[in-house]
């Protein structure tokens, strides 16, 4: 058999097995078809087997495509040995409940073998077109609309959902907003919130980070273009380990993920009005340490049985910081204290081993992280004492909602307060850490903590007539000054068209309310005055362009449309313009 012919093969069967689960997870089927899914399951396997043996074959012991076919067979002989096993062990169980079982294991063996199917799809992508802006923006794009029609099927939902809330809600989920038309808890089903969630890690990290996961394991077949764009996207110096560190952002975050969902199961044992505490410690933890906020509480955390539960909030803001921080900081403070403790025990050459191993753009992201928490904190402590910090008792419970007001507008989006009830003071001091947002690398949004930190060093240097910033014997560069005004600026002018958008087709809603929304939205924050479901099909439509926008980054996005500006090597003659 040809090779071109088991490609056209490849693709069929894909888009096959692609649908089949669609229909087998969206669509509920009568009691009598029920039984033969299991069968043609069964024969999908099979065929795929068959292929994948075939093409095995056509490559020779060196190719490095060998070794990820042999892997492709290996996932599919596995799953089709553990759905029959757990086939016969289950004979004594009534026929339906019998076929579940094995059903199951077909469905995790299948999307486990289109996730690796995908990776091939993206490298495919980059031989053929090499942006990494516009790939970036684009993979987000096609994730949306693929998110929104599957939200629209009929098992998704409990009453159904117009294209437009599917829409927006996925956005929302890929953008890691939180900002919902519709209730998570009450509107969709459990196979709804699972979707949801799956959408939120995917946003999160980045359907790249995923790929690298898979490309690291064979590494041999990446390209020198795959590797320029992995290290734009991470944020990583290195170009030899680029697909290694998007295996450990991955590692990393189930490893925090999973840790998280243990703790906040360990802190809701006790409440009763929760059903499902698994899949509730699950989904918060994906949800908090991805900045994205939703929940599948209606009110967030402000449900009386949740808005007094302190060490569930000291955990997820705990995973909200770590989340937001970036991912090049872990790294980051780990070689730094690896390093650290390893001079506990020698002798020789401990100043040359530790110079300059924690870098300048950690010391800014945890001065300007910590600047802010600490802030946002003592201020909500002090303004809200006779508003929201009324409802709690203790003076532990006062310090701890003082704190997850200040760590949530960090574009994380839980909320333990009304909004709608709080000072107009403190909605402002929202407004202002829900624009700052998180850190650069990671899976928050906002213009981010150091390109805050660089303007504010700059206004300083200017008002003392210094021409660079200069912080602990370096040089910040005035490209990325530049960069960071910029970012100031298409942020505001963002936010500020949205606003005035809104104002038009919303005449009867307050302005602060919008401006909050548009906040919001733009830094991924999620935080809401009760808005977002109160508003008309064309404000949802611009409430999703800002949210879009604000998560790929409208700079990015014009440096790949525009693209590289030539290097010049002449200059004109300098001229003043009056500013001031």
């Amino acid at each position: 058999m040809k090779l071109k012919t088991l490609q056209n093969l490849y693709r069929f069967t894909d888009i096959l097995i692609l649908f089949f689960l669609i229909f087998d997870f969206g669509f509920t089927l009568e009691d009598e078809y029920k039984p033969l899914r299991v069968p043609v399951y069964t024969s999908i396997l099979l065929l795929l087997i068959t292929f994948n043996t075939f093409k095995f074959f056509q490559y020779s012991k060196s190719d490095p495509i060998r070794k990820t076919v042999k892997f492709n067979i290996g996932i599919l002989v596995t799953t089709l040995v553990a759905a029959s096993t757990a086939y016969y062990l289950n004979q004594h169980l009534p026929p339906i409940e019998q076929l579940m079982r094995p059903k199951v294991i077909f469905e995790l063996g299948l999307f486990f073998y289109l996730l690796m199917r995908l990776t091939f799809l993206i490298k495919y992508i980059y031989k053929i077109y090499f942006n990494p802006a516009i790939l970036f923006a684009g993979s987000f794009f096609l994730l949306i609309l693929m998110g929104a029609l599957l939200l629209m099927l009929p098992k998704v939902t409990v009453n159904g959902i117009s294209f437009l809330d599917a829409l927006f809600t996925a956005t929302s989920a890929i953008c890691v907003t939180g900002l919902a038309v519709l209730d998570t808890g009450k509107d969709f089903t459990q196979l709804g919130q699972t979707l949801i969630v799956i959408l939120i890690q995917i946003g999160g990290l980045g359907i790249l980070t995923f790929t690298s996961f898979f490309a690291y394991f064979f590494k041999e077949n990446s390209s020198f273009r795959e590797s320029m764009y992995l290290k734009d996207y991470t944020s990583t110096e290195n170009l030899q380990d680029v697909f290694k560190i998007g295996a450990q952002i991955v590692g990393i975050t189930l490893g925090i993920e999973l840790i998280g969902a243990i703790l906040i199961y360990t802190s809701i044992d006790s409440i009763t009005t929760i059903e499902n505490k698994v899949f509730f410690s699950i989904f918060h933890s994906i949800s908090a340490f991805c900045n994205a906020g939703f929940s599948t509480s209606s009110s967030s955390f402000y449900e009386p049985s949740l808005r007094y539960d302190y060490s569930l909030q000291w955990v997820l803001m705990l995973l909200i910081i770590i989340g937001g921080i970036g991912y090049s900081f872990i790294f980051n403070s780990y070689s730094y204290l690896k390093r650290s403790f390893l001079n506990l025990f020698r002798t020789k050459n401990k100043v040359s081993r530790t110079v300059r191993v924690f870098t300048l753009n950690s010391k800014i992201t945890i001065v300007t992280t910590s600047v802010l928490l600490i802030f946002g904190f003592i201020f909500f402590y002090f303004a809200e004492t006779n508003f929201s910090l009324q409802d709690h008792d203790s003076v532990f419970g006062k310090i701890t909602t003082a704190m997850f007001s200040s760590v949530t507008p960090r574009t994380a989006g839980f909320n333990t307060v009304d909004y709608g009830q709080i000072a107009t003071p403190s909605l402002l001091i929202v407004i202002f850490l829900m624009w700052i947002g998180a850190s650069p690398g990671s899976t928050g949004g906002g213009i981010k903590t150091s390109t805050f930190a660089i303007a504010s060093l700059n206004i300083f240097a200017t008002a003392r007539g210094k021409k660079r910033i200069e912080i602990n014997t370096r040089e910040i560069s005035s490209s990325t000054v530049n960069r960071a005004f910029s970012i100031i600026f298409i942020s505001l002018m963002t936010i500020g068209t949205a606003i005035l958008l809104l104002l038009f087709f919303e005449p009867e809603k307050d302005l602060l309310a919008i401006a909050f929304e548009c906040f919001s939205a733009y830094s991924t924050s999620g935080l809401s005055m009760n808005l977002t479901p109160t508003l008309s099909d064309p404000s949802k439509y611009v409430i999703i362009a800002v949210m879009f926008v604000g998560r790929i980054g409208l700079l990015n996005l014009l440096f790949g449309m525009l693209g590289q500006v030539e290097q010049k090597f002449y200059q004109y003659p300098q001229e003043n313009i009056l500013i001031n």
